[in-house]
């Protein structure tokens, strides 16, 4: 269902590419154009054979099967760096674009075009001037995230196929779970409104952040945002970092015992969590760091020095809770 949901993302952002490079076709490169095409065609035949061939554990042609799971593995990785250098350069453009003059921008423009390979050595022919072209533009750019997480996404289902190939599994009663949705059940309820009524109220403080600092001169407004920003996700992981840590004392009383089998598909849902929260950490250790070493101190830098601080407990909780709960027997 996650593949799915991100596979349709990818196809609106390889319609919206399509639309973009199609408004100056006389000027770029055929590729250009191309590209899109084959990638929409790509995610459309790997999400359908994902969809029906995921928990296959294939024992025939071995050898062929690893191979093209492993060229596809690669595929979806190369991808996944092109669509992260794609979206770094159009980041950069807008930046250079804002802090630059429009004659020096628009040379720096015409010695790119010239390297890329664009036919024509006028500038204004590639410029997207149009509303519909800067529709197309604008989408597609923040459409990237979704074909990221797609070739993510893609790239881990792939890489347990490729470890199931051969794989006899142990066919247990315990292995075997039919989970039962009950939506009305209070507890399972409350939870998903909750779930909810966060993730509506994050989207909508993240847009009123981005237009506050993006659109308003004065720094009064942009304070506000940013101390609003900050207190919003300092309330939510601590809530988080709560919550996680119930959870884990729950598990502490259950009666259930610990499941050590061989699972691939466990093993590599827990090197994933903690490559993530590695970044994560990253972040969060240089945003202390620069907090620490720099002056003067006002309101906002403490508010951020809590927000890191609360980022490394919420990902420290929630990785013990989930690996935790990612070793348990079924009921």
């Amino acid at each position: 269902g996650g593949l799915i949901l991100f596979a349709i993302f990818s196809l609106v952002m390889d319609v919206f590419k399509i639309g973009y490079y199609s408004s100056f076709y006389s000027c770029l490169s055929a590729i250009k154009i191309i590209y899109p095409i084959v990638q929409a065609i790509f995610v459309v035949v790997q999400t359908y054979f994902l969809w029906v061939s995921a928990k296959d554990c294939i024992h025939v042609h071995l050898n062929v099967t690893r191979c093209g799971l492993m060229l596809t593995l690669t595929t979806n990785l190369a991808v996944w760096m092109s669509a992260v250098t794609d979206e770094s350069v159009h980041k950069a453009h807008s930046k250079l674009k804002k802090n630059m003059t429009e004659e020096i921008f628009r040379w720096l423009l015409k010695e790119r075009s010239q390297r890329v390979g664009m036919r024509s050595s006028s500038v204004e022919e590639c410029n997207c001037n149009s509303q519909i072209c800067q529709i197309f533009k604008n989408g597609y750019f923040w459409l990237y995230p979704f074909n990221i997480e797609y070739s993510l996404f893609a790239s881990a289902m792939v890489y347990v196929m490729w470890k199931n190939v051969g794989r006899f599994i142990d066919h247990h009663s315990h292995h075997i779970q039919r989970l039962k949705f009950r939506l009305f059940r209070r507890t399972f309820f409350v939870g998903i409104m909750l779930g909810l009524i966060i993730l509506v109220s994050g989207l909508g403080v993240l847009i009123l952040y981005e237009v506050q600092v993006n659109s308003s001169t004065e720094s009064s407004k942009k304070s506000q945002a940013l101390t609003m920003y900050y207190i919003f996700n300092i309330v939510c992981l601590s809530l988080m970092s709560l919550v996680c840590i119930g959870g884990s004392v729950i598990y502490r009383f259950d009666k259930r015992d610990m499941d050590r089998h061989k699972n691939p598909t466990r093993t590599l849902d827990v090197a994933l969590l903690m490559g993530a929260a590695l970044g994560q950490y990253a972040i969060s250790y240089y945003s202390i760091v620069a907090i620490v070493a720099s002056t003067p101190r006002n309101t906002i830098s403490a508010l951020n020095l809590t927000y890191a601080l609360l980022m490394i407990a919420q990902h420290t909780f929630q990785n013990v809770f989930i690996i935790e709960g990612l070793h348990r027997q079924p009921p």
